[in-house]
């Protein structure tokens, strides 16, 4: 990847650390799969630094800006995939 991550200069290191995780759930649900529970950990640490639904769908714009990777539907593939234990985009 030959990108930035977007991110908020006044979060802390550990939560700059969450989103980043965040995010490389969201690549690797399109590349490939992510485990399911750690990227719905992933997304629960993500949403106690951005908790505003506006934010978030702003970073979701943001990152698929950067990477093409859209943040909203791999969120929504988690959300829907009840009973799968690993979540992909295509």
């Amino acid at each position: 990847m030959e990108y930035s991550y977007p991110i908020d200069v006044d979060w802390t290191q550990e939560e700059m650390i969450q989103v980043i995780e965040f995010y490389n759930h969201i690549e690797d649900a399109y590349e490939s799969s992510t485990n399911k529970e750690q990227f719905n950990q992933a997304y629960k640490n993500f949403k106690k630094i951005v908790p505003g639904k506006s934010d978030e769908n702003n970073f979701y714009k943001e990152f698929k800006e950067v990477s093409g990777y859209d943040g909203y539907k791999a969120v929504k593939a988690l959300k829907e995939n009840n009973e799968q234990s690993t979540i992909s985009v295509k």
